[in-house]
């Protein structure tokens, strides 16, 4: 009874949505974790020329999620993509210990934008299977 409860609310009052940019150093795995959460599986990637876009659908939330290529060439790009952002996923390798600084450098520029002020922020530790990862407190302090 409550499935259907649900359902005829999300008919009568419709489904949220949220755009949600995901960013991080070349390597990272955004589009890793972009297709493991809209498919619940794991896919063989290449590098992210440009942008993928995928909707993910959780608890009524329609989540448009706009994976952008994190290549040193193309970061100057990423502004172009902040106007409605309302959450930014900003994915770090965890392992990467010789360019946490550069990530870092990152996510400031990004958070000082002005089209960014409001947005949510996750900062995703990735790769914390692989030896010698820095652990996510580790992660944040180096942030």
């Amino acid at each position: 009874m409550g499935a259907n409860l649900s359902k005829a609310l999300s008919k009568m009052f419709g489904s949220k949505e949220m755009r949600i940019l995901m960013l991080g150093l070349d390597a990272a795995g955004k589009t890793t974790i972009l297709y493991k959460l809209k498919l619940n599986q794991s896919v063989t990637t290449i590098p992210t020329v440009g942008f993928n876009v995928e909707s993910v659908t959780y608890k009524n939330v329609k989540f448009n999620v706009w994976d952008v290529g994190g290549q040193d060439k193309i970061r100057n790009l990423w502004r172009h993509y902040y106007t409605g952002t309302q959450g930014l996923i900003f994915v770090i390798d965890s392992q990467d210990r010789d360019r946490i600084d550069e990530a870092r450098q990152e996510l400031h520029r990004i958070l000082s934008d002005r089209e960014m002020k409001d947005c949510l922020l996750l900062v995703f530790a990735n790769k914390q299977d692989l030896p010698n990862a820095m652990s996510p407190q580790e992660v944040t302090e180096k942030l």
